[in-house]
């Protein structure tokens, strides 16, 4: 029998792979996380996430216009806060003199045209490593963390933030935060929402890096079910009826299927998390030698192109944008 159709005849070189090649993944595509401290002249690399640093604002700011120069055209802060700027509020989060307040200050100082993501949730703030104010009786409260989220918004808005991004996952927080941005004159900052954050055991090496482990209990009372995908629609048409900008679903690599529904439901850009489990796991693979750990990575954050992602967190960004072009076979 003679073949009509011969797929393979797509597939027959580099330049023709590239030509029918329906997902391409670009530095546009990239939000690059980093993580800063306190001090200065400074960087202090995370044992959990080889090739990742915690940086004082000098330096961060140094590492910034390096990845702009790369490509990378949007950045994602977090802050590592000293233990005794700790309480149960999380009162720090929203001080006008804080450390990323100061950061954003400086960055738009220094390299204005970067994007800049800040960070709005209170576990890096407070002594009990929860997203928000632990009652009595050790519940989180919701309407109680939402007035703190605003206040820290707002603070962040008020810095030079282009977005921010609430990841607590606290009922009500993106129309409360909406609403007193655009009450201050804050309009045009953006919200990122983490609309489907999932309660993760992906979280483990971005928790070191931060020190923001929760004390006691899980997050299991405010972050998803991982058994859960109907429920992240609902999360995210209720973020963009309150004024979400862009919506995240968190992690990604487990959760593929979520990122290509969230594609299907809605017509706003869906943002993927590619949190640091789901790097750690590439770097200790490679630095065993059991993987291409360059070609795992690449081809990780396609799928997650390929699922319906638009805008991909990750901390390969700059490894991404070093090596994208010498690449051409991928």
């Amino acid at each position: 029998m003679e073949l009509t159709h011969r797929p393979r005849r797509l597939r027959r070189s580099p330049a023709l792979r590239r030509l029918v090649r329906e997902n391409v993944l670009t530095t546009n595509d990239l939000i690059y996380p980093l993580f800063v401290m306190e001090g200065e002249n400074n960087v202090v690399e995370v044992p959990s996430m080889p090739g990742c640093f915690r940086f004082t604002t000098d330096r961060l700011i140094q590492e910034v216009k390096e990845v702009y120069e790369l490509g990378i055209n949007a950045i994602a802060l977090f802050p590592v806060v000293p233990e005794e700027k700790k309480d149960n509020s999380g009162t720090e989060s929203f001080n006008p003199d804080g450390l990323i307040q100061q950061t954003i200050r400086a960055l738009k100082q220094e390299v204005p045209a970067v994007l800049i993501f800040s960070d709005v949730a209170l576990d890096p703030y407070t002594t009990h490593g929860h997203d928000g104010v632990l009652g009595a009786d050790g519940e989180i409260l919701n309407d109680e963390t939402v007035g703190v989220l605003v206040q820290m918004a707002v603070s962040h808005a008020q810095a030079g933030a282009d977005f921010v991004s609430p990841s607590d996952m606290m009922d009500g927080r993106i129309g409360a935060i909406r609403e007193e941005l655009d009450q201050n004159g804050y309009d045009r900052v953006g919200i990122l929402a983490y609309s489907a954050k999932y309660a993760s055991a992906y979280y483990g090496p971005f928790r070191d890096a931060l020190g923001s482990a929760p004390k006691s209990g899980d997050k299991k009372t405010y972050q998803m079910d991982c058994a859960n995908s109907r429920e992240a629609i609902k999360e995210v048409y209720l973020d963009i009826e309150e004024g979400a900008d862009l919506v995240m679903v968190k992690p990604a690599l487990a959760y593929l299927d979520i990122i290509r529904d969230v594609k299907l439901a809605t017509d706003v850009p869906v943002v993927a998390y590619n949190v640091s489990g789901e790097y750690a796991m590439v770097k200790a693979a490679d630095r065993m030698g059991w993987i291409d750990g360059k070609k795992v990575m690449l081809e990780t954050l396609l799928s997650m192109k390929r699922a319906g992602a638009d805008i991909i967190l990750t901390y390969f960004a700059k490894e991404v944008a070093q090596i994208l072009g010498k690449h051409p076979d991928f």
